[in-house]
């Protein structure tokens, strides 16, 4: 096929041989099939700010570290720099987030290469050596339901372990490879320490898969290991190997309104001091 143009630097620099296929087309990128040299791998080739669908909204981007002041307050002004320095960030925080997370053996795609806004990366197939498909397009008996659930709840605790919560996570961004599910697609990853909605969107990507398991195993829609993973996390009780059991004790103690006013005014208080320390 004809060599996207996006892909011809890969092509000059002899890191790829020749492009296959076009693979898919995403909100964020679109990926191709290529070889390297002996290897199949593929090639996602993100697309440009102004012709995506899925948005750099800020609850993904706080806690986010820039290289220096400068390129901080260029990003929070909007200007024209800023917007190139965002997008950078935006594409590297995927690359950043595979070669984390490999390292920490949650099942992801091996990364490869980051070139010219072309992320390189190992391609999942299924156990006849094809492209790996989306849970999104298969059917489930109960039993490999339950399976693939508890699996990938096994998956969203080594991520936490690593510090990382995916953020988008749904059967949309799940392969089922050869060896059981496989996550993709983490441009919009968070860091769990740093982001304030790192819980709510760890609760909100396992209520996804739990709902989607559930189509086919309705017994899971009655656990909560989102809140069950959280509330291990927060208080140092989680690790690679934990036991999960999808449940959750609720606290049945008052809460108090005053703590939680004040605790909203600081955050405020503390939000706009950040802003004026940007501009600065």
């Amino acid at each position: 096929m004809k060599i996207p143009k996006r892909i011809e630097p890969l092509i000059e620099d002899g890191l790829v041989d020749a492009v296959i296929r076009q693979l898919m087309s995403g909100k964020e990128a679109m990926v191709f099939v290529v070889r390297c040299g002996q290897e199949i791998r593929c090639a996602k080739v993100y697309k440009e700010a102004n012709k995506r669908s899925f948005r750099q909204a800020i609850d993904y981007t706080e806690g986010r570290k820039t290289k220096n002041s400068r390129q901080a307050r260029a990003m929070a002004k909007g200007t024209r720099y800023g917007r190139h320095v965002q997008e950078q960030s935006w594409q590297s925080a995927e690359v950043d987030a595979l070669h984390r997370l490999a390292a920490a053996g949650v099942r992801v795609p091996k990364p490869y290469h980051f070139h010219e806004g072309v992320l390189l990366m190992e391609l999942v197939t299924d156990e006849h050596g094809n492209a790996a498909p989306r849970l999104n397009e298969l059917d489930f008996t109960e039993e490999q339901a339950r399976t693939h659930h508890y699996a990938l709840m096994i998956q969203v605790v080594r991520m936490l372990c690593a510090g990382v919560v995916h953020g988008d996570l749904s059967e949309f961004n799940v392969l089922l490879g050869s060896e059981g599910p496989v996550i993709i697609d983490l441009p919009q990853a968070v860091d769990a320490a740093s982001n304030a909605h790192a819980s709510s969107m760890l609760e909100r990507d396992v209520c996804n898969l739990t709902n989607y398991f559930g189509r086919f195993a309705p017994e899971l829609l009655t656990t909560e290991y989102g809140k069950e993973i959280w509330a291990l996390y927060e208080h140092g009780a989680l690790h690679r190997e934990v036991e999960l059991t999808g449940c959750f004790k609720h606290s049945m103690k008052p809460v108090d309104l005053g703590s939680v006013v004040r605790e909203i005014d600081d955050a405020r208080a503390e939000d706009a001091a950040r802003r004026l320390r940007m501009q600065g």
